[in-house]
């Protein structure tokens, strides 16, 4: 899912791999195919149900974990330095990640899913997912700082092990019983979020730091970029989309109302993508970022880690619920938001910044 862009500034959408570029395509068949098999074959997706420890789905258990486990293996952790050496820069990562962008989402979950608690609580949940895989794609093709955004993706990956939760719970559970809002709250404990996190999160993320310090000290890190993580990256694809299928073969006759819920749950991403990349890229540059740091903080703050967002709501409220369901709606919007953003921010940097603030002397934050 992480192709290498190309040097050009046109075709922002032909730059994608094959599989990146109809990425909302292959969403939309795979929910098909479950809805299909669901009807066609009731003997094999009861088997799938079957397969159960409790009420861990033990296929949707390795689907989850291997979907998870590339992106972080891509990581560069050693980057993450550089983002700690510039203050400006660090703090206004973590304000926009991890302040404005939970509590916008939050907030359009409220205003357009209050009477549907459990797509609310998707929404809320993607909110918190920062995104630390296609950011790295959506960067490149706008042309930010690469390093930059190693840092950041390295800093949201540990901040999101040691933090969501946490998050997840406040916005979940507490904060919505302080604001009244009585037919919203989900009760569910920080203990259940946080054994969620730690298997579907914390066991890949263990995984892809062993990975890369292991291979890279015994191949070496162009080895590891160039030839390794390209041959794992289609693994999250299939492992998403295999989720989406068991999730759809399911889901039964509640499938014929997925047109308009789709549509519900895709009006406020599309607001929070939008709005979040336009606030983040004001906030960069009135902090006297250049273009490239600009890009780099406002795709960090705008992309969300849907993958989490997945496992977290399956997890913790089953493959049934509609937290799962409206979490699987977030690639689907997201792709070709975030294609034309990357159109949008080449545009500003020919409008708002000049040429030489592209280059390494411009003013840093």
């Amino acid at each position: 899912m992480e192709p290498t862009p190309q040097a050009t500034e046109t075709g922002v959408a032909r730059r994608l791999s094959f599989l990146d570029r109809y990425l909302t395509l292959w969403i939309f068949a795979a929910m098909g195919l479950g809805v299909g098999l669901g009807f066609v074959a009731p003997g094999l997706t009861a088997a799938l149900d079957r397969m159960s420890v409790g009420t861990t789905s033990i296929p949707i258990a390795v689907g989850l974990i291997a979907m998870m486990y590339p992106p972080l293996a891509k990581v560069r952790y050693e980057e993450l330095g550089k983002v700690f050496r510039n203050k400006r820069v660090l703090a206004l990562s973590l304000v926009q990640n991890w302040v404005i962008g939970p509590l916008l989402m939050f907030g359009l979950a409220v205003v357009f899913l209050r009477d549907k608690p459990e797509y609310m609580l998707g929404l809320i949940l993607i909110g918190l997912a920062r995104c630390i895989a296609m950011v790295i794609v959506w960067n490149d093709l706008a042309k930010g700082d690469t390093e930059y955004c190693a840092g950041l993706v390295a800093l949201n990956s540990i901040f999101q092990v040691l933090f969501f939760s946490v998050y997840a719970y406040f916005f979940a559970t507490l904060l919505p019983t302080w604001l009244g809002l009585d037919g919203a709250i989900v009760n569910i404990t920080i203990g259940e979020i946080a054994k969620s996190v730690a298997i579907y999160l914390g066991v890949p993320f263990a995984a892809g730091v062993l990975t890369r310090r292991v291979l890279v000290r015994a191949k070496g890190r162009d080895w590891y970029e160039k030839r390794f993580v390209p041959r794992i990256g289609p693994i999250t694809l299939v492992s998403l989309l295999f989720t989406i299928v068991v999730m759809f073969s399911l889901k039964g006759e509640a499938i014929v109302e997925l047109p308009l819920d789709v549509l519900r749950i895709a009006v406020p991403l599309l607001i929070y993508f939008v709005v979040m990349f336009a606030l983040s890229f004001f906030m960069s540059k009135r902090a006297g970022a250049n273009y490239p740091q600009s890009a780099t903080l406002s795709f960090t703050a705008a992309s969300n880690n849907f993958e989490l967002a997945i496992a977290v709501a399956i997890a913790s409220f089953g493959i049934h619920s509609g937290a799962a369901f409206a979490a699987v709606i977030g690639p689907l919007v997201e792709v070709p938001a975030l294609i034309a953003l990357v159109n949008v921010s080449l545009w500003a940097k020919k409008r708002f910044f000049p040429v030489t603030d592209a280059s390494p002397e411009g003013a840093a934050p």
